[in-house]
């Protein structure tokens, strides 16, 4: 997608309003509701061209901005150089990466298909992530070449960004110990049937409001946790047991863990951060030896 067909700020701000009041809908944490309309009445009021700030500054440069942190500004920076909102999408139920996939050269519609229901990425920083820390080579059908093509391609799509993307690599995490706790309590009340529900637009042709969602906030961590809707959950009966945890803060942006059920090795049976099963296995140890030295 070419940076013409990108978001200006007036537009910006109406969607960061519109998550602010589907947030509310859903009994999002207040503070989080009043933070982005804070942030839609910056984008509105600030007189210096939003694109200006990124290409000059990249994101830190929009994070200095009034009420907008380094996780706003980069759901900012997503609007700007691709024209969607991923996570707004998601709220809406409307999410399709596949089709966003799509706007990059080297991708057909099978293969965007692929790329998503294999690596669960859902905007094109995190894709580019995955071209970069090997796995997109991993999907079926993708040669090294095919892979150069699509580096090469978001290269120039994310220009501004994707040094930015690189480094949040390395960034924070909430620890293993929080994830496992949001991912409990979101599957607790989701078979309570005490959370909201959407209706996602994959794989969903009837439009029920079939898929629960839940917001949640440990410490300075904002958690958005949904079941796994991506083809491989289904084909294999886990949609109720892949849980897709998205969290940012303040001061990270947006990123997401898959937590599933383990069904092999010595975690068998027990809930498993996906990309992070040692300190999974660090977990559970300390919370044996906490529970033997309380008896």
């Amino acid at each position: 997608m070419t940076p013409s067909m990108s978001l200006d700020a007036s537009q910006i701000a109406m969607r960061l309003r519109q998550a602010a009041e589907i947030l509310n809908a859903q009994g999002a944490n207040p503070f989080r509701v009043a933070a982005y309309r804070n942030a839609a009445q910056t984008v509105e009021r600030h007189d210096i061209d939003l694109r200006e700030i990124l290409n000059a500054t990249g994101r830190d440069g929009l994070a200095e901005l009034p009420a907008i942190g380094a996780g706003l500004a980069a759901a900012i920076a997503e609007m700007l150089e691709t024209g969607h909102w991923a996570q707004l999408d998601r709220l809406r139920g409307r999410l399709d990466p596949a089709m966003l996939f799509r706007t990059v050269p080297g991708i057909g519609p099978e293969l965007a298909e692929r790329i998503h229901d294999s690596l669960g990425v859902e905007t094109l920083e995190a894709l580019e992530v995955a071209c970069h820390d090997g796995r997109l080579e991993n999907v079926r059908g993708m040669g090294s070449r095919r892979a150069a093509i699509i580096r090469a391609g978001l290269g120039e799509i994310l220009a501004p960004v994707r040094n930015a993307a690189r480094s949040r690599l390395a960034s924070v995490e909430p620890p293993v110990a929080m994830l496992l706790d949001v991912d409990r309590e979101y599957r607790e009340k989701a078979s309570a049937g005490t959370l909201p529900t959407i209706a996602p637009r994959r794989f969903n042709p009837e439009g029920l409001a079939w898929l629960p969602i839940l917001h949640a906030q440990r410490a300075d961590w904002h958690f958005t946790a949904l079941f796994s809707n991506t083809a491989t959950a289904h084909r294999l009966g886990r949609t109720r047991d892949w849980v897709v945890l998205y969290f940012d803060s303040d001061h990270h942006g947006e990123r997401q863990r898959t937590v599933v059920t383990e069904r092999r090795g010595a975690l068998a049976g027990l809930r498993v951060v996906r990309g992070r099963e040692p300190e999974c296995s660090d977990h559970y140890r300390h919370s044996v030896a906490t529970m033997e030295a309380a008896c």
